[in-house]
């Protein structure tokens, strides 16, 4: 009997370890249908996981108080698993190379724990190479296994996209690779277990790895492309979005648009990618030019609304700017690598302190990571500056009134709006005589 029927059979368990707007869902997919151990380090995290609360709002609470998982912090627990999918982050150090020191601490916990027998999947985004030549020496030196012979390795990047309700895992195709062929029919089916739309074997864990950094790699030098247009446009007095709809119209446009790219995929993969090219000795053009254009764009709209203040009279350092919105991404708690912060930092340059309102951020993390503290949306009053940053659900939803109603007693011409997701009807908002900026 493989290890894919003992799994089915529930006579051996999977192990999710990390438990994070990836990992999370993943563990409450695969305990639909077999026996699961959630792990984190997080000791914060798994209580609320016990407690049926979902800080990532990824499944929902509801999802949590029902799930069978079994959340634990403690490694040794790990043992009763024979198949590990490795979810952590890969975040890049201050100089953009990557950081690789969660995964490889976390191949140390797992080769503590590994048996005879067992399969390790990573999902976590690396450059090609990594699967192979860092995390199994890791694991054979902790374990004192041999891979090939006593454990099996696989890599199936994720795909989750955070916030988004309609691609999730089940219906996102799953690559999936592994070390052997016995090794990849095993990943396979135990994926499509919880993928109903069917995973693609891809030749070689290489492969796999290579598939994951490029694919968000292409998406960051299209948001690039339509970033380097916004700045040029911004010159020449256009529109972009208009530009965007009007181009929009042809069956072949691919619909990017303009915006903050972070996030902890398409803002870090690009340089995972540049640096495993820079290694063998290409440096590499188009993908970091277009890194480079994403980095500068929360300065951009930092300058841009300077700008705004000093035609509307206004002495800069003692203006009120409100920002709403944080996250990377609308309808996400995710603060991490937001871009929003680049805008926060620029404007304090000017000496401008800007007010910061998400309903929906982890105002835990955003605390921790940035030293962010949120006000209500209630308490903007008597700003000169409304920057709308995140395009959540109930920014969206605010009518013109209400927005008016965050401003001191002057002119509309000098209430300054500053739209970077384009949420506003931009005819309403000049009828009602706004100066209004949008990206």
């Amino acid at each position: 009997m493989n290890l894919y029927e003992k799994v089915v059979k529930k006579e051996e368990k999977i192990a999710v370890i990390g438990l994070g707007y990836v990992g999370m869902p993943i563990a409450v997919a695969f305990a639909r249908k077999v026996n699961v151990i959630g792990f984190d380090l997080n000791t914060h995290k798994i209580e609320q996981y016990i407690n049926g609360i979902d800080p990532t709002n990824e499944v929902g609470n509801e999802a949590i108080k029902e799930t069978t998982v079994d959340f634990t912090s403690d490694e040794t627990k790990l043992k009763e698993a024979k198949f590990y999918v490795v979810a952590v982050p890969t975040p890049i150090n201050a100089d953009k190379t990557p950081n690789l020191s969660p995964i490889e601490r976390v191949s140390a916990t797992i080769g503590r724990n590994l048996t005879k027998g067992s399969i390790v999947v990573y999902e976590s985004t690396v450059y090609p190479g990594v699967t192979e030549d860092i995390c199994i020496p890791i694991l054979e030196k902790e374990s004192g296994l041999k891979c090939g012979i006593d454990f099996k390795v696989g890599y199936s990047p994720e795909r989750i996209n955070p916030g988004d309700k309609v691609h999730r895992l089940e219906n996102i195709t799953k690559i999936v690779s592994g070390m052997d062929n016995e090794s990849l029919e095993e990943i396979a089916k135990v994926y499509e277990l919880v993928v109903e739309v069917g995973v693609h074997r891809a030749s070689s864990i290489k492969v796999a790895e290579a598939a994951k950094v490029v694919e968000n790699s292409q998406r960051d030098i299209n948001i690039a492309f339509m970033n380097e247009l916004a700045i040029v446009f911004d010159r020449m007095n256009i529109d972009t979005k208009e530009v965007i709809e009007a181009m929009n119209t042809k069956w072949n446009s691919l619909k990017f648009y303009p915006g903050l790219v972070g996030g902890h995929c398409i803002g870090v993969d690009p340089y995972y990618f540049i640096y495993e090219a820079e290694k063998l000795g290409y440096h590499s053009q188009i993908i970091l030019s277009g890194r480079k254009i994403n980095d500068g764009m929360g300065e951009f709209v930092a300058e841009a609304i300077i700008k705004k203040l000093i035609l509307a009279n206004k002495v800069v350092k003692q203006s009120k700017v409100a920002i709403l919105g944080i996250t990377f991404k609308e309808n996400t708690p995710d603060t991490r690598n937001t871009k929003v912060v680049d805008i926060i930092e620029r404007l304090k340059e000017y000496g401008i302190e800007p007010i910061i309102v998400d309903p929906v951020a982890d105002k835990v993390e955003a605390k921790n990571e940035y030293g962010i503290e949120m006000v209500d949306i209630n308490d903007i009053q008597e700003i000169d500056c409304l920057v709308l940053a995140t395009a959540h659900d109930e920014f969206k939803e605010m009518n013109l009134d209400k927005i008016e109603s965050f401003y001191g007693d002057f002119d509309n011409k000098e209430k300054i709006l500053i739209d970077i997701k384009s949420i506003l009807d931009r005819t309403q908002v000049e009828e009602k005589g706004f100066s209004y900026w949008r990206l």
